[in-house]
């Protein structure tokens, strides 16, 4: 049989081959289609949100809490701080209160207990109003604490035990290592030590809230900043609220401390009172942001304390 002439291809050969760049560009444009679908959807979809949650982290412990539990551990430690009490009186009470009701204020309980620390009415704890008021729970606490000889000294199971006859008195000390760095950090002897991650607030804080929290848990009084509209914004954009509050009469003596200590009150409420921001010193905290960051606004005066409202 003759062979075909070299350099030639068969005409089945060169069909196999069109048919091969047609199928691979087909799949090639299915896969780009199936791209900018995957793309688009990316895109449309919502983004999940963010986790939100506070930590403080003090000597090597990272000690978290949920913006709920994070405002009533404010309440616990600012009452502390008010009163002159030591940080070991904090922890104690943050302790007992997460181990009576998980830091949270609760409407019911064993029997006629409730409240952050499951105080009973019947048992001479003040009324149901009353002890679920967590200024006053808190108070209460702190009445019997300081009347526990030594207890200061104690081991936490035992100074808790003393104040609370609870069934369960070495649950105490599981949590006495976390409490201790939200002690540290809102008593204000652990600086940018306690943040808060949380998403954009869903309403505007508004400064009577702000002022009432300031007044009601560390008997401070502020001061509404006049704003000014930002730079090129004229009048159509409204600034955002600021606060100014003096913390030095909290701690005597110590300025710089009593104002970390209401700066990170402020950043552990700041879910529950809308607020945006806070600055301290030469440092600053915003929402949506990781930690403490040096300002670029200038530091302030030691125990001076300035919070930025959600709009």
């Amino acid at each position: 049989m003759p062979g075909r002439r070299p350099g030639r291809r068969s005409p089945r050969r060169r069909r196999g081959r069109r048919v091969l760049a047609t199928v691979v560009g087909s799949l090639l444009l299915v896969a780009a289609a199936v791209a900018g679908v995957v793309t688009l959807l990316d895109h449309a979809a919502p983004r999940p949100p963010v986790a939100e949650s506070c930590v403080a982290e003090v000597n090597g412990v990272t000690a978290r809490l949920s913006p709920q539990q994070s405002d009533n551990a404010a309440v616990i430690a600012a009452v502390a701080v008010r009163r002159g009490l030591p940080a070991r009186a904090a922890t104690i009470a943050l302790a007992t209160a997460l181990q009576e009701s998980g830091l949270i204020n609760l409407d019911h309980g064993d029997r006629d207990s409730l409240g952050l620390f499951q105080q009973r009415p019947s048992q001479g704890w003040g009324t149901a109003a009353q002890v679920m008021d967590p200024v006053y729970a808190t108070g209460t606490f702190y009445d019997r604490l300081v009347k526990v000889p030594d207890y200061q000294n104690l081991p936490i199971t035992e100074a808790a035990q003393a104040v609370q006859r609870s069934a369960l008195p070495d649950a105490y000390a599981v949590h006495e290592d976390r409490s201790r760095a939200w002690a540290s950090s809102l008593t204000g002897w652990s600086p940018a030590a306690l943040s808060c991650t949380l998403r954009p607030a869903g309403t505007p804080g508004t400064t009577d809230a702000v002022l009432g929290r300031a007044a009601r848990d560390l008997g401070l009084s502020g001061t509404v900043v006049p704003a000014a509209p930002a730079p090129g914004s004229g009048h159509a954009v409204a600034p955002a609220p600021v606060v100014a509050l003096d913390a030095t009469p909290l701690v005597a003596g110590d300025a710089a401390r009593a104002g970390w200590a209401t700066a990170q009150w402020a950043v552990a409420a700041a879910w529950t009172v809308g607020v945006d921001q806070v600055a301290v010193a030469d440092q600053v905290w915003k929402r949506g942001t990781d930690g403490w960051h040096p300002t670029t606004t200038g530091a302030l005066p030691p125990g001076q304390v300035r919070l930025t409202l959600a709009v």
